[in-house]
């Protein structure tokens, strides 16, 4: 299913459940902005290739724009016009002051080099920096793109305003400005999330009887795979866009973690024996974490899922069709909106250290983070028992409840501002 009308399908839906204005869904249903730009850059051969870069700012009713850049072949503008949205509902789940943006750049980063890489994040600066900034529209890292990115982003941008600026992106590594814990913070903020929705269970099961399979080895699914395992939990499957793998009786993933960075994939390591990518979906769990992209869990697969809770810590992992049926047949899916918001609260606590020129021990960064999940958490579960309805659904209905308010305090006019850019 097209991932932006499956987002705009999980408003329709926890908006029919509160009985939301109507026209609070018609005005959060469009982006305030878009923008659509050719970057032209010198390739380490000579020739001048020509890439495609979106940005979209969905809403600032709470806040500044935040989200952030992908770089990949197929990003395409109703994706990136899906993130941002997705973004605006997961500042307001967690209730940090920021509203929904995002961004991209249409190329391959396996096949390029790294001065082409820093020559084209310049570029894309160039064109977007007057729509950006720390008050207006922060950026940060997604899929393919990380901190070193971040900081070219940051040294451009300052040396275009001629001020030196750490706080128009996150995600930049410590010594130019970024956060401790960062790194961690969508897999421990999901891990938070998974845990206290453990708490409300009668179930007296042990971690050690939890098994659980962890789809995508990135950033997100390497820390999760890794805190879940010190925590007690057995982690049972892994994967990434090479292959998977699985052990029923359990697997260590800080040994996965060195066979993939040394040989490429999590596929070369012994912990257990190879199976094919969407293989790995399907293996016996009672956890299944999902960090990878979106459509992963579709029609085509859902009755194949064995799995009793599914923590989404990637963007859209699961289509609208699959969420229904699962939902119908038992299965608690923890939402991205929610799931994966540690990234983007932790983002928010190195924008405010940024701008008071004061950076926080990791164990403050990591007390704030808990409490800002619990809380997200409590209050999602609280409009779910209120509603009768799923998680995915109470989390839209948090969200709708805080933006709901924002606008009408703003007035009629706020979230209407409308354009496309190219």
């Amino acid at each position: 299913m097209d991932f932006y009308k499956n987002t705009l399908g999980n408003m329709q839906k926890a908006a029919g459940i509160m009985h939301l204005d109507s026209e609070v869904l018609e005005a959060l249903s469009h982006p305030q902005k878009t923008l659509m730009v050719s970057l032209p850059v010198r390739m380490d051969d000579g020739t001048l290739k020509v890439f495609e870069g979106f940005r979209v700012q969905h809403s600032e009713l709470r806040g500044p724009f935040k989200g952030g850049i992908r770089y990949f072949p197929e990003v395409n503008l109703d994706e990136v016009k899906a993130l941002a949205t997705e973004m605006s509902f997961k500042c307001a789940v967690v209730g940090i002051p920021y509203g929904g943006g995002k961004g991209g750049i249409k190329c391959d980063t396996k096949k390029m080099s790294e001065g082409e890489l820093e020559r084209m994040t310049r570029k894309y600066v160039q064109a977007t920096y007057q729509i950006v900034g720390p008050e207006h529209d922060i950026p940060a890292p997604d899929m393919y793109t990380n901190g070193q990115i971040m900081a070219w982003f940051m040294d451009e941008y300052s040396r275009l305003v001629n001020k030196y600026q750490p706080g128009v992106v996150t995600g930049k590594p410590i010594e130019v400005g970024g956060s401790l814990g960062r790194d961690t913070a969508t897999a421990q903020g999901g891990v938070y999330v998974l845990e206290e929705y453990l708490n409300t269970l009668d179930e007296k099961d042990r971690k050690t009887d939890y098994k659980v399979v962890v789809q995508g080895f990135g950033n997100a699914g390497q820390h999760a795979a890794d805190i879940l395992h010190n925590l007690g939990y057995t982690i049972v499957g892994v994967s990434d866009s090479k292959g998977g793998l699985y052990n029923e009786k359990g697997m260590d993933p800080q040994a996965i973690m060195k066979t993939k960075k040394e040989k490429g994939s999590v596929i070369e390591s012994s912990e257990g024996k190879a199976v094919k990518p969407h293989e790995i979906l399907e293996v016996p769990c009672d956890i299944l974490v999902l960090a990878a992209m979106e459509n992963q869990v579709t029609e085509e697969n859902m009755k194949n899922i064995k799995a009793r809770i599914m923590l989404e810590l990637a963007n859209g992992p699961t289509s609208g069709d699959a969420d229904e049926y699962l939902s119908k047949n038992g299965v608690v899916i923890i939402p991205d909106i929610l799931a994966n918001a540690g990234g983007v609260t932790v983002s928010y606590f190195e924008w405010l250290q940024n701008q008071q020129a004061y950076y926080w021990p990791l164990e403050e960064v990591k007390m704030k983070l808990k409490r800002i999940m619990q809380e997200s958490f409590a209050r999602v579960h609280h409009f779910q028992e209120e509603y009768k309805c799923t998680m995915r659904q109470a989390a839209y209905i948090s969200a709708f409840d805080r933006l709901e308010k924002a606008m009408k305090l703003r007035g009629s006019g706020a979230n209407l501002r409308c354009k496309i850019y190219r």
